[in-house]
């Protein structure tokens, strides 16, 4: 095994643990909310910094994982899914969600020039990203299926269940407590805007 397979299979997981953190962080603190001993600019300025950084370490994986001569990984495989000959169904998830990631991107950085509804149906897609990218980086290869780096993969779908939790519930709180007996047993005479915001998490991520 080469240096660049290693640095491939390293930069992966510090890839994933990364895009846990900013997937975390954009469900669970978005808008008004800020993580507890930071200003708003400050949690936003965090979110972005780590979402920058991940775009970086999965940007060496990739490249180092074409580059590497120990197993043959065609260029075309970094987007095109199942074109690998070398584990073609788990790099063809890596492919996915790589591709997935780069429409985000790309659709955010011409955000003004895009229908709203367009943009938002687009961004939401990005949701699918990390489960495809945890179920490529856990098959891909050994490393995350093995003590002690397995904890790794089952601490970031703890993380994102608990994420997802914790906004469900603080969506549940804005509803006025009398109405949430009526929501549960006749929802349709209640004022949508409050439900609405129930469905949050599943547009967090940015």
């Amino acid at each position: 095994m080469t240096v660049l397979w290693y640095m491939s299979r390293a930069t992966g997981i510090v890839a994933l643990v990364l895009l846990t953190a900013v997937f975390v962080l954009g469900i669970a603190v978005r808008g008004k909310t800020r993580l507890a001993g930071l200003p708003r600019f400050a949690t936003a300025d965090l979110h972005r910094n780590i979402s920058l950084l991940a775009v970086v370490f999965i940007a060496i994986h990739v490249l180092t994982a074409v580059l590497d001569s120990y197993v043959h990984i065609p260029l075309a495989a970094v987007i095109i899914p199942l074109s690998s000959g070398y584990e073609r169904l788990w790099l063809g998830l890596g492919a996915v969600a790589l591709d997935l990631m780069l429409a985000m991107i790309v659709t955010s950085l011409l955000r003004g020039r895009l229908n709203r509804v367009l943009w938002r149906a687009i961004h939401l897609t990005a949701y699918l990203s990390w489960p495809v990218a945890l179920v490529h980086s856990v098959f891909s290869s050994k490393d995350l299926q093995q003590f002690p780096l397995i904890f790794i993969a089952v601490a970031s779908v703890v993380l994102i269940i608990a994420a997802v939790a914790w906004r469900m519930v603080h969506a549940v709180r804005q509803v006025p407590p009398a109405d949430r007996v009526t929501l549960l047993l006749d929802p349709a005479p209640l004022d949508p805007a409050p439900l609405e915001k129930a469905h949050e998490p599943l547009r967090a991520a940015r």
